[in-house]
């Protein structure tokens, strides 16, 4: 029998707070046998972690993911209604409208052409001026392009990106940044649920087939039409994990920087194929989602240990995507352990793991990868000064960022290349 289990269950909603991604990563090294148990707010709580683990976790058999998102969590990055507190047959016909807008290759290149357009124009901006932090730079950058895309109109784009980014930064925290994530929320749905009402009376026309329109005409398996307030939150389930790709823009200018050897800016610019495993080291790497949580959803059993039903079971994310097992090296920045490993769905599991299609998945996952595949080569691209800044990214702050958001200063365009697209698409 696994001895952690012959001894009483602390809670370890503290740790989880004081240690962050480290928390599960480092219970395992710890625990014998194939899983990690444990109390989360005061809930018996197992821990699995591997590809194997996340088909388990993935299995509708096995665990539902509507039931384990904590209220805080539902209030402030998801939304209360949204897709992610559905399961069954509810849940693959709401995931099929966001599907059909992030995943077909045509909405995803016309996404990255804009966000790529906004980029180019920026850059610009950022030669005159001293210096920038790049992670609010993108924020910015993403918040124009993908609202553009989506046929949202936007009177303060500077409101809208701080926002967003809000809703990212405070769900996983207490305190004032907590707040401010309720708050940008609460801001966000009801702009959002007034346009909705204004597409659906005819006083806003909004372009055919563009998530707008789409949301707004979106009839769920009752076959009722959203209501304005849950249209809101699902239009921001588009929006704001787009607006999140700054975390990995910034993390791009700081593996540029600290980790890129001879050679690197120069590959990245001119090798797509290696833009693109760029883009999957970055992901890999850095940190971004520590773990997801389900609830048992009947009594299982998982590698020989029981999981009682309704028990909290945890995927760990972070772990796995630094787990030796499963990488060379996984703590060293590799760009080319992508560029003859195509990453398998389980195995890279930076914001889940599983079908897309079918469960609980992120959809627009292309969407991250593609705008990463456009934005990398263009950074490198730039000539700029790296003054000094507080670059440590500290892995008990859920979600972890680069402390300074990456200052970059003297940004200069080389003559002949702000505008290029030959990375877009």
């Amino acid at each position: 029998m696994n001895r952690s289990r012959r001894l009483p269950l602390a809670d370890s909603s503290l740790a989880v707070l004081a240690k962050g991604y480290t928390w599960l990563p480092d219970r395992r090294r710890r625990t014998d046998g194939p899983l990690v148990r444990t109390r989360v707010m005061g809930q018996h709580t197992v821990s699995l972690h591997g590809p194997q683990a996340v088909r388990f976790f993935y299995d509708e058999r096995h665990v539902e993911r509507g039931t384990a998102l904590p209220g805080p969590v539902l209030s402030t990055l998801f939304g209360h209604g949204a897709v992610h507190t559905l399961d069954g047959p509810a849940h693959r016909v709401r995931k099929q409208m966001f599907l059909s807008l992030l995943t077909a290759p045509q909405a995803v290149a016309s996404l990255v052409e804009l966000v790529a357009a906004e980029w180019d124009e920026a850059e610009a901006a950022w030669s005159r001026r001293p210096s920038v932090v790049l992670f609010d730079e993108a924020s910015r950058i993403l918040t124009r392009g993908v609202c553009r895309w989506a046929g949202i109109p936007l009177d303060d784009s500077e409101r809208a990106a701080q926002d967003l980014v809000a809703m990212v930064d405070g769900f996983a925290t207490v305190g004032p940044r907590h707040w401010r994530a309720r708050r940008a929320r609460a801001r966000c749905e009801a702009w959002l649920g007034r346009l909705v009402e204004e597409v659906r009376d005819g006083s806003v026309s909004a372009a055919p087939g563009s998530p707008l329109d789409v949301v707004a005409g979106h009839r769920d398996l009752d076959g009722r039409l959203l209501d304005p307030h849950t249209a809101a939150v699902e239009l921001l389930n588009i929006v704001r994990p787009t607006v999140a790709v700054c975390w990995f823009v910034s993390y791009a200018g700081h593996a540029l920087h600290l980790h890129a050897g001879p050679g690197v800016r120069e590959r990245l610019r001119e090798d797509d194929a290696y833009a693109v495993a760029f883009a999957h080291e970055l992901r890999r790497f850095y940190p971004f989602a520590p773990f997801l949580g389900g609830r048992a959803v009947a009594d299982l059993t998982w590698r020989g240990e029981p999981i009682p039903s309704g028990a909290l079971v945890l995927l760990d994310l972070y772990g796995q995507n630094h787990d030796p097992s499963l990488w060379d090296e996984p703590y060293s920045f590799e760009p080319q352990r992508f560029l003859d490993r195509t990453p398998h769905r389980d195995d890279l599991v930076p914001q889940g793991g599983g079908d897309p299609a079918t469960g609980h998945r992120c959809p627009g996952e292309d969407i991250t990868v593609a705008l990463l595949r456009a934005l990398g080569p263009r950074l490198a691209r730039l000539e700029y000064g790296v003054p000094r800044q507080d670059l440590r990214i500290p892995l008990n702050r859920i979600p972890a960022r680069v402390r300074s958001g990456f200052v970059i200063a003297a940004v200069r365009v080389p003559t002949g290349v702000r505008g290029s697209r030959e990375s877009v698409g």
